[in-house]
């Protein structure tokens, strides 16, 4: 029997950790957080445990307690830095490890987005990527006054197809907005540069398209000002919990973020997934979509430590940590046996939100991966140099010059 190829593993960071209470915990570095040390020092530890990338939690509001409004609690971290700026920062001070910042796409212009992100593929020399957001919060809209977004009841958020549905308009708008921005990055030809001195010319002005996207939300013109980056097309990647946000994945993404809460409940979201990808009509053979359930963990090495660690949390916090993902509290051995067991379903990989940084970070890269690795079940070195590398997906020729 062939043996199933090694797990991907890519951890989510945001401030402190997943935790409300993190920042409160035993080596936390709260006064710490805005500065390009502590960023540099978590891009390190995951590269130090060769995972496939991180991503970077952004917003377009200060961090509340409720998914849909603002509010007054100054029990938590308020406050965080551009994600893609740190990305970026990070790019050269890393070698290895993909990046993955979190892009707001309802208030942001497409051509914006396809130059930071190109931007940080040629910072990163090709490990760069995208996680497109929509903005779902009224206040948010506020911020920028050129219009306004649904304000979501509290009947909504109890309901996640119903959020889904509210916000459709929002996920189509965002689809459009990858659509041109990744007509943006094909808008340069790999050899469209041609740097010669002696003829005075730098570029083949044939060799850079117009992309005359025209879609429901916006037209875009182009071409991109950013010449073609490393990978073509940094990866795209989505955070799905319902039907719309499915179809986005499926039109959109080159990786999805699941939230199953059991082995079962997977097979169950990835059947929808994979109703999601027929119904868009997608050749996967050409255009895999990858698939990655989310786990929010809490890992120590004492069997219990992890729950009587979280229990402690919680009670700083004053109410139990609840989250769209499951909530794993363990041994590393413990969670490697659920990892294997749920990639069963059909899986390809994690994102492992740490609940505590530096903490399960260090959890992650010095306990659990050593235990997959004993398992065979995890790389034991890089063997690319790119994000697409790493996860085995082709490197895509621009569309303009497939046509001649």
């Amino acid at each position: 029997m062939t043996p199933p190829p090694p797990l991907h593993l890519a951890v989510a960071l945001d401030g402190a950790g997943w935790h409300p209470a993190a920042w409160r915990a035993e080596g936390a570095r709260p006064g710490e957080l805005f500065t390009p040390a502590y960023w540099a020092d978590l891009a390190a530890e995951a590269e130090r445990g060769l995972l496939d990338f991180v991503t970077i939690e952004d917003a377009l509001g200060l961090q509340t307690t409720a998914f849909h409004r603002p509010d007054e609690d100054t029990a938590r971290v308020r406050g965080s830095l551009d994600a893609a700026l740190i990305a970026s920062f990070l790019g050269p001070v890393t070698s290895r490890i993909g990046l993955v910042p979190t892009v707001n796409v309802t208030h942001t212009e497409p051509f914006h987005v396809a130059v930071g992100i190109a931007t940080l593929d040629h910072a990163s020399e090709g490990r760069g990527g995208l996680r497109p957001q929509i903005a779902s919060r009224a206040a948010d809209a506020a911020h920028f006054g050129r219009r306004v977004t649904p304000q979501l009841t509290e009947e909504d958020v109890r309901d996640s197809e119903l959020i889904a549905r509210r916000l459709r308009p929002l996920f189509e708008e965002a689809a459009d907005v990858v659509e041109a921005t990744r007509r943006l990055w094909d808008s340069w030809e790999d050899d469209a540069e041609i740097r010669d001195a002696a003829t005075g010319r730098f570029v083949d002005r044939d060799r850079i398209h117009h992309i005359d996207f025209t879609g429901d939300h916006f037209s875009v013109r182009g071409p991109s000002i950013t010449p073609r980056s490393p990978q073509g097309q940094p990866l795209v990647t989505s955070l799905a919990h319902a039907s719309v946000p499915y179809e986005f994945a499926a039109r959109a993404a080159d990786l999805v973020y699941l939230t199953p809460h059991s082995r079962a409940g997977t097979v169950d979201i990835l059947r929808q997934v994979d109703a999601a990808v027929a119904a868009t009509g997608r050749d996967t053979r050409a255009r895999p979509l990858l698939r990655f359930a989310d786990l929010l963990v809490l890992l120590d090495e004492e069997p219990g430590a992890a729950a009587e660690r979280k229990a402690h949390l919680d009670a700083l916090d004053g109410t139990e940590l609840t989250s769209d993902a499951e909530v794993f509290t363990g041994t590393a051995a413990e969670l490697a046996d659920l990892l294997l067991d749920w990639r069963q379903a059909g899986l390809d990989g994690y994102r492992l939100r740490p609940a505590t940084l530096p903490h399960d970070l260090h959890r992650i890269t010095r306990s659990l991966v050593p235990e997959l690795q004993r398992r065979g079940a995890f790389r034991t070195e890089y063997e690319a140099t790119t994000l697409r590398g790493h996860l085995g997906l082709e490197r895509p020729t621009s569309r303009y010059a497939a046509k001649g």
